[in-house]
């Protein structure tokens, strides 16, 4: 595969020019147990640099996966949710907490007590709600159980919520609409060269870590391949990474 990737690397340059910091991050989802898609995710981290805030799913996460944990500092588990359930009403968006639910409170709650059991202090209390859905009075009580921080996808309006520190995710190589794949790199790289257009303008929030968000349960060799360059090429052009477990975090 030949990618173009001249119109990054052009951005990166002005970055460096300008004297601006690009801290990067990378969170990849739907963890329950180890399988060799999990090895080869966090190879491709270790290899990079670049370590992965895995979401892990805590009803279905096994003892295994937390073993793991304990080896790998690539490794740093977050909460996806708590069954991964599709709860939506009829006709609505897939979400598992992108509506009101009587139980929403019940499965924070559970999915943060269900990762201390599992990984201790090895996992970050940052909540990742399945299909990046979520709704408001969902938030609002996740501080009060714990929770530190939400991840959802889109550029931040906010740096904190609800007693929260936002850092969502800007980057999917995956063509989900199109049925799974690698997306069309060229279009990959133009959004990811708006992002940053964009955070350089003011236009967005130029202090969020720029996220990459991976599923590696679903990567064929044209997603690995071009997620490790792209992460690369941000790495080589002077991007910093991330490690959410062990750096601070600005709470509110």
């Amino acid at each position: 595969m030949t990618v173009n990737w001249s119109p990054l690397r052009t951005e990166l340059d002005r970055y460096r020019a300008e004297g601006l910091s690009l801290p990067i991050w990378w969170r990849d989802d739907d963890a329950t147990a180890p399988t060799p898609a999990l090895h080869k995710l966090l190879g491709v981290s270790e290899e990079i640099g670049l370590p992965v805030h895995i979401a892990v799913i805590p009803k279905t996460a096994t003892s295994a996966l937390a073993e793991i944990a304990k080896n790998r500092r690539s490794m740093i588990p977050v909460i996806h949710g708590w069954a991964h359930e599709n709860l939506a009403p009829e006709g609505s968006k897939k979400a598992e907490f992108g509506h009101p639910h009587p139980d929403a409170s019940t499965r924070t709650q559970a999915g943060l007590a269900r990762m201390r059991q599992l990984f201790g202090h090895d996992m970050l209390a940052m909540f990742v709600p399945p299909w990046n859905r979520i709704d408001a009075e969902v938030t609002a009580g996740l501080a009060a159980q714990g929770y530190v921080a939400l991840s959802t996808f889109t550029p931040r309006r906010a740096q904190h919520v609800a007693g929260l520190v936002q850092i969502n995710t800007h980057v999917d190589p995956i063509a989900w609409r199109a049925g799974g794949g690698l997306a069309p790199p060229d279009e990959v790289i133009a959004k990811t060269v708006a992002l940053l257009q964009d955070r350089r303008a003011g236009r967005t929030d130029d202090t969020e870590p720029l996220g990459f968000l991976s599923h590696h349960l679903v990567h064929d060799k044209a997603i690995w391949d071009f997620s490790r360059e792209f992460l690369t090429e941000l790495l080589e052009g002077g991007a910093k990474p991330c490690d959410f477990l062990r750096q601070p975090i600005d709470l509110p």
